[in-house]
C-alpha cells in the first residue's frame, strides 16, 4: 500500500451520527424537468438496476434472520471504514452509549465471519453500537450473515446511504478508499447510490486534497460537493498547499469546529494571495537610517529618508544610469554595448 493510500485509510475510525450536506445545485436540477436523452436513461437504467439488486441483496440479509448475542472483544471492524473519528464524536457517542444502557441495543450490527480468523468476525455496519457494547461490557446483539467483500461494502454503504448520516468528504473518503480496496466503479456506486460522475467527483476531490489537511478538517458534515470541489481545485498551487500545512498545526485552527476548520482553510486556499511585504532599512556609515527598501512581490521601491530631502533625491537620479550600467558590467558580466 502506497504512503497516500495509507495515510487515506487512516483518516476513518469510528462512527459519528451527523447530517449529510446536499448540493443546492442538485436539489435545482431535481425541480427541472428535462427530456431523457439516451444517456439519461441510461443513467436512470442503472439505477434502476443497482436498486433491484441491492433489494435483493436487503432481502437476502433480512430473511430469516436471527439475532444472536456476540461478544465485542470478537468483532474486527470492516476492512473499509466509512466515518472520521471527530472531535464532535463523543457527545453523540456518550449520548448513544446512555440510550444502550438505558434501553438496550434496539438496532441489531450485521456481522460475517472472519474470512482470515477462525471464531471471530467482521462487521459490514454498526461499528458505534459495538464501540459502545465494549465500553459498557455488554454482549452486542447482531446478524450474522453469509457475505462476500462485495456483499460487505454494498451493504455497508446501503445502510449509510439509507441513515444519510455520511458528509460528503466521509462518502469520498470512503469511495477512494474502496478503489484502493480493489473494488470496481460499479460496486462503489452501488454502496454508496451514485452514478459514475458524481463517483469520478468523489474521488477527484480526494486525490487532490492532502490526506493530512483532510484529516486536519475533520467531518465538515456543512460541506457539500461545491466547496469541497472549489477547494480540491486550489490544490494544484504548490505555494496554497504549503500554507494550508502551516496552519492546520496551529493550535488556534486545531481548536475550531470541524466545519468552522474547513471554512479557515477554503478561505486561505481561495483568497487573493498579495505577495509578503518586505521592508530593509539603509543605514549610513554612522549607522543612521537614510533610506527604506520596500520590495512586494517583483516591485521595489528606495524611499529617502526626509532629512535629506529632494537635492539628494536629484543627485540619485543623475547617477542612476551609471549605477546600473556598473552593476550590468561587475554583476551580470555584460559589456556596455549589450
Amino acid at each position: 500500500m502506497s504512503k497516500r493510500s495509507q495515510s487515506i485509510a487512516s483518516m476513518f475510525s469510528t462512527r459519528a451520527p451527523e447530517t449529510k450536506s446536499i448540493a443546492p445545485d442538485a436539489a435545482e436540477e431535481a425541480k427541472t424537468p428535462r427530456v431523457a436523452s439516451a444517456s439519461v436513461r441510461s443513467m436512470r437504467e442503472s439505477f434502476s438496476g443497482f436498486e433491484r439488486e441491492n433489494e435483493e441483496l436487503r432481502a437476502r440479509i433480512g430473511s430469516g434472520a436471527m439475532i444472536v448475542s456476540i461478544d465485542p472483544a470478537l468483532i474486527d471492524p470492516s476492512p473499509v471504514l466509512d466515518r472520521f473519528e471527530d472531535d464532535a464524536d463523543s457527545t453523540a457517542f456518550q449520548a448513544l452509549c446512555q440510550a444502550i444502557e438505558e434501553r438496550g441495543q434496539e438496532v441489531p450490527v450485521l456481522l460475517r465471519q472472519h474470512p482470515f480468523a477462525q471464531g471471530r468476525y467482521q462487521s459490514a455496519y454498526g461499528h458505534r453500537r459495538i464501540r459502545a457494547a465494549r465500553i459498557l461490557g455488554r454482549p452486542v446483539r447482531a446478524m450474522i450473515r453469509v457475505l462476500s467483500d462485495e456483499d460487505l461494502v454494498i451493504a455497508q454503504g446501503m445502510e449509510n446511504s439509507t441513515r444519510e448520516d455520511l458528509t460528503y468528504i466521509e462518502r469520498a473518503v470512503f469511495a477512494a478508499q474502496l478503489e484502493q480496496a480493489g473494488h470496481s466503479r460499479r460496486v462503489i456506486g452501488r454502496s454508496l447510490a451514485i452514478d459514475k460522475g458524481e463517483l469520478s467527483k468523489l474521488i477527484t476531490v480526494v486525490r487532490s486534497v492532502p490526506p493530512e489537511t483532510i484529516r486536519a478538517i475533520g467531518r465538515a458534515p456543512k460541506a457539500g460537493r461545491t466547496r469541497w470541489a472549489k477547494f480540491a481545485e486550489a490544490m494544484s498551487d504548490i505555494y496554497v498547499v504549503s500554507q494550508l500545512r502551516r496552519r492546520q498545526i496551529q493550535p488556534d485552527f486545531q481548536a475550531l469546529k470541524s466545519d468552522d476548520r474547513f471554512v479557515d482553510l477554503l478561505r486561505l486556499a481561495t483568497r487573493r494571495n498579495t505577495p509578503e511585504k518586505l521592508e530593509h532599512t539603509v543605514l549610513d556609515g554612522r549607522g543612521r537610517r537614510i533610506a527604506s527598501l520596500v520590495t512586494t512581490g517583483r516591485d521595489v521601491r528606495l524611499i529617502i529618508d526626509p532629512e535629506l530631502g529632494p537635492s539628494f533625491a536629484q543627485y540619485l537620479e543623475n547617477r542612476l544610469p551609471g549605477l546600473v550600467n556598473g552593476y550590468r558590467s561587475s554583476i551580470l558580466g555584460e559589456s556596455p554595448t549589450d
